[in-house]
């Protein structure tokens, strides 16, 4: 996702969402995505315990990348890309991309890089806290996720989703 901050400058956010239980493991803001800062942000989510079986991702060059393939070999992570100009074929990160636009960046000002990350931190924290879904038995994310600790999930879902270009880029993360 592509906003800008209340200079002007445009920064991106790296969006991470398990398909499984809803839960946004990770955002990360910053004036630009390489796939060495993707790949440590995924770490970020291993870190966690929470190894994917598979990502879902946008053929951007951050996805399609030396390093992130590396990452998965490593991992153990099969990287699945979404057909060129298909982002419904990443619907629940273009999902949550639609959520996270409306109730964060189009509400907040952003001052600097820092302002912007804390700001995500703390939309992404009421929405894996707070915020009950249906399609989770009208649990939130992480409720859900500690009631299904030790069952088999599926994948996770990473995206970057430019404003302008209404195509998603999208990694779809879901840890397993």
């Amino acid at each position: 996702m592509v906003d800008r901050l209340a200079d002007g400058r445009r920064f991106r956010i790296l969006t991470v969402m398990d398909q499984y239980t809803r839960e946004c493991p990770v955002l990360v803001a910053d004036t630009s995505l390489t796939a060495k800062k993707v790949v440590a942000a995924l770490d970020r989510v291993v870190d966690m315990d929470r190894v994917p079986k598979s990502i879902t991702v946008d053929n951007g060059s951050e996805f399609a990348s030396r390093a992130m393939d590396a990452w998965a070999y490593r991992q153990g992570v099969q990287l699945e890309f979404i057909r060129p100009g298909k982002p419904m074929d990443n619907r629940f990160i273009e999902s949550f991309n639609g959520r996270l636009r409306d109730e964060c960046l189009n509400v907040e000002v952003f001052f600097s890089i820092p302002d912007a990350q804390a700001k995500l931190e703390q939309w992404r924290m009421d929405y894996n806290q707070q915020r009950p879904h249906s399609s989770l038995r009208d649990q939130t994310p992480e409720a859900f996720a500690l009631a299904s600790e030790g069952k088999e999930r599926g994948g996770t879902h990473v995206s970057r989703v430019s404003v302008l270009e209404p195509h998603g880029v999208g990694v779809s993360p879901v840890p397993t």
